[in-house]
């Protein structure tokens, strides 16, 4: 049995890909998507079509109708080939403001619902900023799941809990990247500062009883997955899924309920004012945010132009 089929046996696995075929040879539960990922499939040449597609579809509509049909016609293919749920995100560019968000949810499982598909299988993907996680607690009143991402310490996954979001996506590969620079040392396995930071995520879930899942992501090698078998979902890209699936080396469980419970962890009062000095204290997690929010929203306007170029 390869490392990718003994990992499914602790840990749902998630495609991390806007390449819908290339999900198929993985045979993943889920599937996320972000801007960047987007971007990246539309320049290829098998899915420049969907992106003409959505642009002829939406001839003298804004630009932000014409992206949100983009993505809900790739979220819709990778439904076709996955038996479980797709993360749709919502612009960056409103990551600070929790009714536009709110409204952008909204719209988006709208669009899915009008194409078939239930709300039970879409996760919208927001950016865990004070804004985008009170957002989160209003949609999730409504039914609609959430999916927090750009998460990078234990305050914001506390108040994502707390805000009774469906799932958090706390980001491996980009947290090993910040201690890299600034270390200048490349640290794997356990002792991973990235993996770290997801074992005590979860850990704290699971001790203090918290539904919301924990799904690890952002990878960057195959150590840091493994690390993680047990966690509740790992999300990952097709190439470290091959990588896996090319290996066949004993994969042990790392993460459990049981470990949880016996941890020392204790229980964090969080509000508004604690949230953002713990976060302005954590040099890693500020500037790690930040720097995914320009990214995401540099990538979605870089789309805006390619669509602006085909109108």
């Amino acid at each position: 049995m390869n490392q990718l089929e003994q990992l499914k046996q602790f840990t749902t696995v998630v495609a991390d890909t806007g390449d819908f075929q290339a999900i198929q040879a993985y045979t993943p539960r889920d599937a996320t998507t972000n801007p960047s990922l987007i971007l990246k499939a539309v320049q290829k040449t098998e899915y420049k079509h969907l992106l003409e597609k959505a642009v002829k579809e939406t001839a003298g509509q804004s630009l932000d109708e014409t992206i949100d049909h983009l993505l809900i016609t790739f979220g819709l293919e990778i439904l076709n080939v996955i038996p479980g749920r797709v993360s749709t995100e919502t612009d960056a560019r409103l990551s600070f403001d929790t009714e536009a968000t709110v409204a952008k949810g909204r719209q988006l499982i709208a669009l899915y619902e009008a194409a078939g598909v239930s709300r039970e299988r879409i996760l919208i993907k927001i950016a865990s900023t004070w804004e985008g996680i009170r957002a989160a607690q209003i949609l999730e009143k409504e039914g609609i799941r959430c999916n927090m991402t750009l998460l990078f310490s234990l305050a914001q996954a506390v108040a994502c809990a707390e805000a009774g979001a469906q799932l958090i996506s706390p980001f491996v590969g980009r947290i090993y990247d910040w201690y890299k620079k600034q270390t200048g040392q490349e640290i794997f396995g356990a002792d991973d500062p990235g993996v770290l930071s997801v074992k005590q995520i979860y850990t704290y879930y699971r001790k203090f009883g918290y539904k919301t899942e924990v799904m690890g992501a952002s990878f960057r090698n195959t150590s840091q997955i493994l690390e993680l078998a047990g966690c509740d979902l790992l999300t990952i890209s097709p190439e470290l899924l091959q990588k896996l699936a090319d290996s066949s080396t004993h994969v042990t469980q790392k993460l459990s309920q049981e470990t949880a419970q016996q941890s020392s962890l204790e229980k964090i009062e969080m509000n508004e004012k604690i949230f953002r000095f713990q976060l302005n204290d954590d040099a890693m997690a500020t500037e790690k945010l930040s720097e995914g929010i320009r990214a995401f929203c540099a990538d979605t306007l870089k789309l805006e132009q390619m669509i602006i170029a085909l109108r």
